[in-house]
């Protein structure tokens, strides 16, 4: 079997040859957060934000992100995704009004979902930036981080709590 690199044998950028690995159920979860105003939170909550339901907004683009990872992320394969879910919540505390995005993507095939999750999470955030910047620009998308992965040859991943 090849070696798993992104490099060819000239030391150049290449997509990675997976067509021998084996194919197996693979799932990836990912987290990514934004801070937002108390207005901004109000106007998400009760549902008057003039571009429209922020939240139902941000989770086809998270969908639709996922779909399209290998067109954005260099080198990354395209795969036939089994699953995409995405869920909000609110974690109030003093004046921090911050939205919890969790991603939730899986396939059966030869190579992970990683990428996928990370860029659907990510994009949740940035369009909830976007429906949102004419009320508050000063909203703050957090870290983006890969929460569990399970399947494939380098078995599974859970980051601690």
């Amino acid at each position: 079997m090849a070696e798993f690199s992104h490099l060819n044998a000239q030391g150049h950028a290449r997509m990675v040859d997976v067509s021998e690995k084996e194919e197996t159920f693979r799932r990836a979860e990912a987290r990514s957060s934004i801070i937002v105003s108390q207005k901004v939170y109000e106007k998400i909550t009760q549902g008057e934000v003039k571009k429209g339901d922020v939240l139902s907004v941000a989770q086809v683009a998270g969908i639709m992100a996922a779909k399209k990872t290998w067109e954005i992320i260099p080198m990354c394969h395209p795969l036939p995704l089994t699953g995409v879910d995405l869920s909000f919540q609110w974690e109030i505390e003093n004046e921090d009004y911050e939205l919890i995005i969790d991603s939730f993507v899986k396939t059966k095939w030869n190579t992970g979902v990683e990428m996928e999750a990370l860029t659907a999470a990510s994009v949740c955030a940035l369009t909830v930036y976007d429906m949102c910047k004419a009320i508050d620009r000063g909203m703050t998308i957090g870290q983006t981080y890969l929460l569990k992965k399970s399947g494939g040859k380098n078995g599974d991943f859970s980051r601690e709590s």
